[in-house]
């Protein structure tokens, strides 16, 4: 550790709520000058996406337990809201700091502020680094043989995978020399209140433990007893045999670099393919990230051009179905359920339920992902549009357009007993599994025994699957100015 003086070294906390394996914060440890952490909920710089509802839920929370980790080596939390630059460069003539380091965003109003800011505080003096941390690539330098940004991920993940090995996680600090003069700071529970009048969060908060602390038992209880098996059972939503770290990611709980160390040491304990598998995965996320890097506007506008001609249907009385998971067709309305109980949702049922959003009835993916980014704990700047577009059909790597989802046969494939469906559309408990999938098709009497009467207690399919799907396609062809 290098002997430090009086001034203070600010870490900048955004996207990076936690203190393992954060080199901004390790780099102004190992300065040895006094540590002042800063978070900033900035919603007004240019280009920002302001957070929805489930995730401001989950920052207050991370927060809350991001301020006891720092507590418990030293360094204070400031809290302050408004525009980056203009409160760093405040609290830099405030506490006389001689330097500000912060960990990378990438998402487009982010790059801008961060640039603006290391430009001005160089420009006085003040040294300004930062440092990777949420992704495992950047974007910047992760380029196809033209010299182009990758827009299929096949290629993509070959191009990282075959790069340098994942750096080594950063131990967190243990005892710091912490920031002792006093910095105004703005109570949490003023900067990102909680929901009272409606408290909406009770199953989140049944769900999910927000924080630093929360992610690394995600990790391990996956590595313990999900990993094995994953390839196959990830696709069963009814399974818990996914990872649940989407959410911690997103706040930046966790990262890469500590999942990839975590595989290493584990690995003996599941196949190849499952690793592998899961490896994958989190190489779309840096796929969505490095597909919003160089498409700013990857949320409002489509990748693919020609989808700006397409014909959407504007529906509210169809999307408000969709949304309170009253379409009628039992695993898309479970799935909706499931997101606005929990802030999550099945991925495989997220496709479902997008593609029924989109193709089925027509309507912009714009809306879906508006709805998503408000009702999701783990909504992603990047993830979260790209993963529409794809569904879609308007996006990179997209899957075809004609590639459009069966309701029925989804459910009946990847919820074959019915116990997803059956936990969040308790109406239809007591179908048999033939039925449960298409409880139209139940004779009257079978679902009279269930206590179920079609259009009352549980709706009729918004559209009919066949009809709905012709009329896709038609729309598609038109499109493309194709008879």
């Amino acid at each position: 550790m290098k002997h430090g003086t009086d001034k203070p070294v600010i870490v900048l906390f955004r996207r990076d709520l936690r203190i393992g394996d954060n080199r901004a914060l390790a780099a102004a440890a190992d300065t040895g000058s006094p540590i002042l952490a800063l978070f900033i909920l900035d919603e007004q710089s240019s280009g920002v996406r302001p957070r929805g509802a489930a995730a401001l839920w989950w920052l207050h929370h991370s927060l809350a337990t991001l301020a006891k980790r720092l507590d418990d080596v030293g360094v204070p939390l400031v809290l302050r809201e408004g525009r980056t630059g203009a409160i760093v460069e405040e609290l830099v003539s405030q506490t006389g700091a001689e330097a500000v380091f912060w960990n990378r965003r990438y998402d487009p109003g982010g790059v801008a502020a961060d640039s603006k800011l290391k430009q001005a505080l160089r420009g006085k003096g003040i040294k300004a680094e930062s440092f990777d941390g949420f992704l495992l690539h950047e974007p910047t330098k992760i380029k196809t043989g033209a010299g182009s940004f990758y827009k299929v991920f096949t290629p993509f993940w070959k191009a990282l995978e075959a790069g340098p090995e994942p750096r080594d996680p950063v131990d967190a600090p243990t005892n710091v020399n912490g920031y002792r003069h006093r910095v105004e700071t703005m109570p949490l529970d003023k900067l990102v209140p909680l929901p009272t009048k409606p408290d909406w969060a009770g199953g989140l908060r049944d769900t999910w433990t927000p924080g630093e602390a929360g992610a690394l038992e995600r990790l391990e209880d996956f590595l313990a007893d999900g990993i094995d098996g994953y390839a196959k059972g990830r696709d069963h939503p009814s399974k818990p045999a996914t990872s649940g770290l989407s959410p911690h990611l997103a706040h930046g709980e966790i990262t890469p670099y500590q999942i990839f160390a975590a595989l290493k040491e584990r690995h003996v304990d599941a196949s190849s393919t499952d690793i592998a598998t899961f490896r994958k995965e989190v190489g779309w996320r840096e796929f969505c990230h490095h597909l919003l890097f160089h498409n700013p506007a990857l949320h409002e506008k489509n990748f693919q051009p020609a989808f700006d001609d397409f014909h959407w249907h504007a529906d509210k009385k169809a999307l408000r179905a969709w949304q309170r998971g009253l379409t009628g067709y039992p695993i898309v309305d479970a799935g909706m359920r499931e997101l606005w109980h929990t802030g999550v949702m099945h991925n495989r049922v997220r496709m479902i339920a997008a593609s029924l959003l989109t193709k089925h009835l027509l309507i912009d993916w714009r809306d879906g992902e508006r709805w998503f980014w408000d009702t999701l704990v783990d909504a992603d700047e990047a993830s979260n549009p790209a993963n529409w577009q794809w569904v879609a059909g308007s996006g990179a790597d997209a899957a075809p357009y004609f590639r459009i989802f069966n309701p029925v046969l989804q459910g009946e494939k990847f919820d074959p007993e019915g116990a997803y469906v059956r936990r969040w559309v308790p109406e239809l408990e007591q179908l048999p599994d033939k039925y449960l999938h298409k409880p139209w098709e139940a004779p009257e009497k079978i679902l009279a025994d269930g206590g179920i009467k079609l259009g009352d207690t549980y709706p009729r399919p918004i559209v009919d699957h066949a009809k709905a799907r012709d009329r896709a396609l038609s729309a598609y062809r038109a499109m493309r100015g194709e008879q």
